[in-house]
């Protein structure tokens, strides 16, 4: 099985004490953020967890922590943007993400990285030419670190217009310009774009529109062939593959403006403050109303040797 730590908040930022001991004592607790009384129980195992899949802005926190990883396959996305505070309050400074990037990278490998530069927004203060400076500049720090960049442009959902709501979509002509512009760039650096469900016709910009979490990105990453259950689904745009994920929703301490995954500041450090490192949940403990049930895991390798 796949697990991922990081649709729902950045695990490598603000929990790396927590997952360390989640990975030592070999399982964790995961609340359904649709009913808060049913937890899921997953276990640690390099058995029947195939990949663990990292989504972060600041994964330099976890480095101390690499050496447990070492029986697990890993895939890596990592977000560096161009915006500064006023977007992204608690993101360290680039620099230092782009470095810490390339720090992982020779430990994991390229081919399980990937650099999201997303979400893209366009307006006076960041024009299509600057996000093509900014681009190409992260381009050339992190050429041979990673073959892929995922870009997506901004999604106006209801927690992203109450947090920021000068937010404009983008054109789909803006799109289109600025990723042909990207593409090439990135080609430059041996790099390939991905567009993160965007409209289909960016292909035609020579952008990979086969999804950023997909079967030839997970088996990439393991190096072995995976038979995947079927795909529980996403939104209509999106061909990723929905993994089970381990974080919480409100508990990202980045809080960047154009999040989907925390609904307001105050829930979030209210959040914050009830995580314990030794707890198996990330946020409080059990409770007597608590319903906790053990996740079906099994290896989703597949040994047979296919012709292609």
């Amino acid at each position: 099985m796949i697990i991922q730590t990081g649709n729902r908040t950045d695990i490598p930022a603000f929990y790396p004490e927590w997952f360390a001991n989640r990975l030592r004592e070999g399982y964790v607790l995961v609340r359904n953020p649709f009913n808060p009384v049913q937890v899921t129980k997953y276990r640690f195992d390099p058995s029947i967890v195939d990949l663990i899949v990292f989504c972060s802005k600041n994964p330099g926190p976890m480095l101390p922590y690499m050496s447990l990883l070492k029986p697990y396959k890993q895939y890596w996305f990592i977000t560096i943007t161009p915006y500064g505070r006023d977007i992204e309050p608690n993101v360290p400074e680039k620099e230092l993400v782009i470095d810490t990037f390339c720090s992982l990278s020779k430990i994991v490998g390229p081919e399980r990285m990937c650099w999201r530069y997303d979400p893209i927004l366009v307006d006076q203060e960041w024009t299509v030419s600057r996000h093509i400076d900014a681009f190409s500049s992260m381009c050339e720090k992190l050429e041979g670190r990673t073959y892929t960049c995922v870009i997506s442009f901004i999604d106006l959902y209801e927690k992203v217009w109450r947090n920021f709501p000068e937010a404009r979509t983008v054109p789909f002509d803006v799109q289109m310009h600025l990723t042909k512009a990207l593409v090439k760039i990135a080609a430059r650096h041996q790099m390939i774009i991905k567009p993160c469900g965007e409209d289909p016709r960016l292909a035609s910009a020579g952008a990979d529109l086969s999804g950023c979490m997909t079967l030839k990105t997970f088996e990439a990453a393991v190096g072995q062939n995976l038979t995947l259950p079927p795909n529980p689904g996403n939104r209509k745009e999106c061909t990723c593959y929905i993994t089970n994920d381990i974080g919480q929703y409100n508990t990202c301490g980045h809080l960047c403006r154009y999040c989907y995954a925390n609904a307001d500041i105050t829930t979030v450090k209210n959040n914050m403050l009830r995580h314990d490192p030794s707890s198996p949940l990330l946020v409080g403990r059990l409770r007597p109303e608590d319903k906790v049930h053990e996740a079906k895991q099994k290896s989703w390798i597949d040994p047979q040797l296919r012709l292609f």
